[in-house]
C-alpha cells in the first residue's frame, strides 16, 4: 500500500461516481477523483435536485488551511439533511491526496488553483449552480469562486471570514504582545524600510514570525478561537475522532507562496453575488476587523453571534437559523 493508502484506510479504486448503498446511509456518494491534476475526496450528501425542491445545493470549503470537512459534517450534518451538501477536503487536506501527488506540485499553491479544485469539483458532478460556504481560510475561496464564476454561484456564506492576511497578522502580534505583557513592537516601518526597491516588503511575515515568537501558534489561535475551554475540547474530540489531524504541508505551501502578505479586499468590489457573513464576535481573528472589509467592500450582510470561530460548537441552534436565513432570505 502507498502512504496515501495507509493514511486513509481505503483502496482509491474504491472510490468512484456510485453511491455507496454498503454504507447504510441514503443519498450519500463518496469519491475520491483525479481533478484539476489533483486527487480531491468529496462527499455529497442530501436529495437530489428534483428531490430538494428550491433548496440551493451546497458547497462547504473548510479553513485551516489544510483542515477538513470531515468535523462540520460530523457536527452540523443532521441539521442541513434537507439540502444537498458536497464536503469537500482541498487538496493537500484532511483525506485528499497530498500535494507531492498533484500534477502542480506544493509550489502551484494558491488561491487560483483552489479555487479551480471547487470549479473542476462542480463541472465533474454536472450541477449548474453552487452556493459556496467558506469558513475562515476557506471564506477565501468562496468569495473568489464568486467572483470567478458567478453564472454558477447563487449566493455565498462567509463564517468567520479571513481576506486581509497582514491585518490578520497583526491582530495575532497585538494579542501575543499583550498577554506576555511586553509593549507592542510592530516591525512593519522597519522591514519596509529594508526592503530593496521595487520589491514587496513582508510585513505579514514578519508580524507572524514576531507573534509565534511570543507565544506558539497553537496556544495563541486557541486564545483568539474559541469562546471557552469546552468549545475547544469539543473540536478536539471530534477531531480526534476522525483522525484526519494535519495540514501542515498545505500551510507551508501557501506561507511559501506568500499568504502572509495576501490582500483580498481590492477584490471584493468586483463580486456580484449577494455574500452574507456570518460571525462569533468571540472570534478575534475574523470579529471586527475582517469582517468589516467584507461588510464595507462586497455590501455583505452581517449576522453576528455569542460565538466563537466555529460558532456551531457555542450554540448549534442559533447558528443553523442563521445559516438557514443566510440560504433563504
Amino acid at each position: 500500500m502507498t502512504e496515501m493508502d495507509e493514511r486513509y484506510e481505503f483502496e482509491p479504486e474504491d472510490f468512484g461516481t456510485e453511491d455507496f448503498e454498503q454504507s447504510g446511509l441514503d443519498n450519500e456518494a463518496l469519491y475520491l477523483e483525479r481533478l484539476n491534476g489533483a486527487d480531491l475526496y468529496f462527499e455529497v450528501v442530501g436529495p437530489e435536485d428534483e428531490e430538494s425542491g428550491d433548496k440551493p445545493t451546497l458547497l462547504y470549503l473548510h479553513g485551516g488551511p489544510g483542515y477538513n470537512a470531515l468535523t462540520f459534517r460530523d457536527l452540523v450534518g443532521e441539521r442541513l439533511s434537507a439540502y444537498r451538501v458536497i464536503y469537500l477536503d482541498q487538496r493537500g487536506g484532511g483525506r485528499s491526496g497530498p500535494l507531492d501527488d498533484t500534477e502542480q506540485g506544493s509550489d502551484a499553491l494558491d488561491l487560483d488553483t483552489l479555487t479551480a479544485d471547487v470549479e473542476a469539483v462542480r463541472e465533474f458532478l454536472e450541477i449548474d449552480k453552487i452556493t459556496p460556504i467558506g469558513h475562515g481560510f476557506g471564506a477565501l475561496i468562496a468569495l473568489e469562486y464568486a467572483r470567478r464564476f458567478p453564472m454558477h454561484t447563487n449566493r455565498v456564506v462567509c463564517i468567520n471570514p479571513w481576506v486581509h492576511f497582514p491585518d490578520l497578522a497583526l491582530t495575532l502580534l497585538e494579542e501575543a504582545s499583550a498577554r506576555r505583557s511586553v509593549k507592542l513592537d510592530d516591525p512593519s516601518a522597519e522591514v519596509k524600510a529594508a526592503a530593496p526597491e521595487g520589491q514587496h516588503p513582508q510585513v505579514g511575515a514578519a508580524r507572524i514570525e514576531a507573534a509565534f515568537g511570543l507565544i506558539n501558534a497553537r496556544d495563541l489561535l486557541n486564545a483568539l478561537h474559541f469562546k471557552d475551554a469546552p468549545s475547544r475540547m469539543r473540536l478536539e474530540f471530534s477531531d480526534v475522532e476522525g483522525q484526519l489531524m494535519g495540514g501542515a504541508e498545505v500551510q507551508q505551501a501557501l506561507v511559501n507562496q506568500g499568504l502572509w502578505e495576501f490582500e483580498y479586499p481590492p477584490f471584493l468590489t468586483e463580486i456580484k453575488r449577494q455574500i452574507y457573513v456570518i460571525a462569533g464576535t468571540h472570534d478575534a481573528t475574523s470579529y471586527p476587523a475582517q469582517v468589516q472589509w467584507v461588510e464595507d467592500l462586497a455590501d455583505a450582510e452581517v449576522t453576528l453571534l455569542d460565538a466563537g470561530h466555529y460558532p456551531w460548537l457555542d450554540d448549534e441552534d442559533e447558528f443553523v437559523e442563521a445559516l438557514e436565513e443566510a440560504l433563504t432570505r
